[in-house]
């Protein structure tokens, strides 16, 4: 998250989706609370613009995750917003967690953000336009591409997850650690 030295520009919430096999990045950035709906909008985001024309044929999606923060294996939203991206897109879709403390070993840290960063330090950034013109223009000598665009939304803060809202997520925990590795199947 960034907040800018000039409070009226708001701050700054960059969310990423990185593609292993196609070496390209999606990142949203949002101008509200970094929750669980804004991560899982970016997913959505990331699944209509270049997930679905690449992977016509998809019926899964595999989702590496931190094990905390929005996209946490704890979020009641976080599963409970997969879940209605399970339903739209009909989609299995599979996450597995890293375990506390090792956040950095999930691949978006070294093949996406790392690059954004390089690509702009020492860059003032000063607003939001800004920010996104700068990670999508983001490249390194293999080919990645970066995609960026805003989300103006709101997205509440401090949104309670009923126990019976939890139950109705279609969840199947794996053999290994289903705490942290699970997948959440359409409803329909």
């Amino acid at each position: 998250m960034h907040d800018f030295k000039d409070k009226e520009l708001g701050k700054a919430v960059p969310h990423g989706v990185y593609d292993i096999g196609s070496d390209q990045g999606w990142v949203t950035v949002g101008v509200d609370h970094d929750t669980a709906q804004f991560a899982v909008n970016s997913i959505r985001a990331w699944w209509e613009h270049l997930g679905q024309p690449r992977y016509p044929n998809a019926t899964r999606l595999q989702i590496t995750a931190d094990c905390g923060g929005s996209n946490g294996n704890r979020t009641r939203l976080w599963k409970v917003e997969l879940q209605k991206l399970a339903d739209e897109t009909e989609l299995d879709i599979a996450v597995c967690h890293f375990p506390p403390g090792t956040s950095k070993w999930n691949r978006i840290e070294h093949r996406l953000f790392s690059f954004i960063t390089m690509n702009w330090r020492g860059k003032p950034l000063v607003s939001v336009e800004t920010i996104i013109n700068l990670i999508s223009a983001t490249t390194n000598r293999n080919g990645l591409e970066v995609y960026a665009r805003l989300d103006p939304a709101s997205y509440p803060d401090k949104i309670k997850i009923t126990d019976a809202e939890l139950n109705a997520v279609n969840l199947r925990g794996n053999k290994f650690h289903p705490e942290w590795n699970y997948t959440i199947k359409p409803k329909s």
